[in-house]
């Protein structure tokens, strides 16, 4: 392996500067400007192209589908994400290439790729497995993808040290299949800031722990002799205000609407004339009546437009942003018996809006972190 490039979540600069951790692992950090919106998808697309969310098109974790009518979060076909990669060349030239934990990467033009991919029962629960390319494993990898803990990755129960499972996976992958070039994202930091804060013990603790991991992945480096960069995709910062509710808004007033099932409430696209794809601190507003959809939303006073630049960046999305210090939450309702019934549980497939209450069980938590806004700053290390 010649170089790696670590994709870490909610490493802002900020962070590190306000903890005394500028320099780790021997890697000296400096500021750099985040994508917009900053977010993981928009981020991790912006890496692999080179491009802005305008021209590789995703614009949030989420993606609208004109033809379907609906909104897919988390979807993990690379074919979302359009442009040339910026590896490209080296494959051209006989180098190889791999994804290690990125979003959007099966089918993705990589030799070497791990990805979660559990297979959901029919009747509830999750049989644990990830997606690998070659799909030819040694013994240790096989029987690590059917162990692959993704309520560590994501919900009540994930944990920072999740990111030791990454490592480890990679340094077995590549043991076995080793590549020129190679991506490794690694979610140590996003769930303490966003369920406890940027500024809690618990967000603390996992810097430190991440620290240890970047130590690690920093020795792996210097016995391969690879070169080692490291990169933060946004800057979690602090909620100091209430969620915003945009749908519930464009409901009332007959944009969105909604069809009643067994006592709940269900989106309808089909007849809704606009939508909010809500995204941590911002929304994605689709629709035929997007334009009234903004003007009611503006004038609530909870929203605002991003700037000249941001809105350049997006193209032809309408993007608001949450009065600072809130994030958008996507439901549509205000009475909880109203709420469908993937509301109150981890559903990332099916919810129309990323949810970061999915981190308490029930959903029934208090969001203390949150980011999306460009002035989140990111930042980056090279050894």
């Amino acid at each position: 392996m010649k170089k790696l490039t670590i994709v870490a979540a909610g490493l802002g600069y900020n962070l590190l500067e306000r903890n005394g951790m500028l320099e780790m692992a021997g890697l000296k950090f400096h500021s750099a400007p985040s994508v917009f919106p900053a977010v993981t998808c928009v981020a991790q697309a912006s890496l692999r192209t080179g491009l802005a969310p305008a021209e590789h098109g995703m614009v949030s974790n989420g993606w609208w589908s004109e033809d379907l009518r609906k909104p897919l979060f988390w979807e993990q076909s690379s074919r979302i994400v359009k442009g040339r990669r910026v590896w490209a060349d080296r494959r051209l030239g006989g180098g190889t290439v791999g994804l290690f934990f990125f979003q959007q990467s099966l089918g993705e033009e990589a030799d070497v790729i791990i990805s979660p991919a559990p297979i959901h029962k029919h009747g509830g629960g999750m049989v644990m497995s990830c997606y690998t390319k070659p799909t030819g494993m040694s013994p240790i990898l096989e029987k690590l993808c059917g162990k692959f803990p993704l309520w560590r990755y994501w919900g009540p129960l994930a944990s920072p040290k999740v990111g030791r499972m990454c490592i480890s996976w990679f340094e077995e992958m590549t043991n076995a299949h080793d590549v020129d070039e190679a991506y490794l994202y690694l979610p140590t930091l996003d769930y303490a800031a966003q369920a406890k804060g940027p500024d809690s013990p618990a967000a603390k603790s996992a810097l430190k722990e991440f620290r240890r991991q970047l130590e690690r992945v920093a020795d792996i480096c210097m016995r391969r002799g690879c070169e080692l960069k490291v990169v933060g995709d946004y800057e979690i910062t602090e909620v100091t205000a209430e969620p915003v509710r945009p749908n519930v808004v464009l409901r009332r007033n007959d944009l969105f609407r909604t069809r009643t099932v067994a006592g709940m409430s269900y989106p309808d696209f089909y007849q809704s004339t606009a939508f909010a794809m809500c995204d941590h601190e911002f929304c994605v507003v689709y629709g035929d009546e997007r334009a009234k959809a903004v003007e009611l939303l503006l004038a609530t006073g909870d929203y605002e437009l991003p700037d000249e630049a941001c809105r350049a960046a997006v193209g032809d999305c309408t993007v608001l942003l949450a009065r600072e210090g809130s994030w958008c939450d996507y439901a549509w309702w205000t009475d909880r018996r109203e709420a469908p019934d993937f509301a109150s549980h981890v559903d990332i497939h099916n919810k129309p809006g990323f949810d970061p209450k999915e981190l308490f069980f029930f959903n029934r938590g208090i969001v203390k972190g949150t980011h999306g806004r460009k002035c989140a700053v990111a930042q980056y290390g090279v050894k």
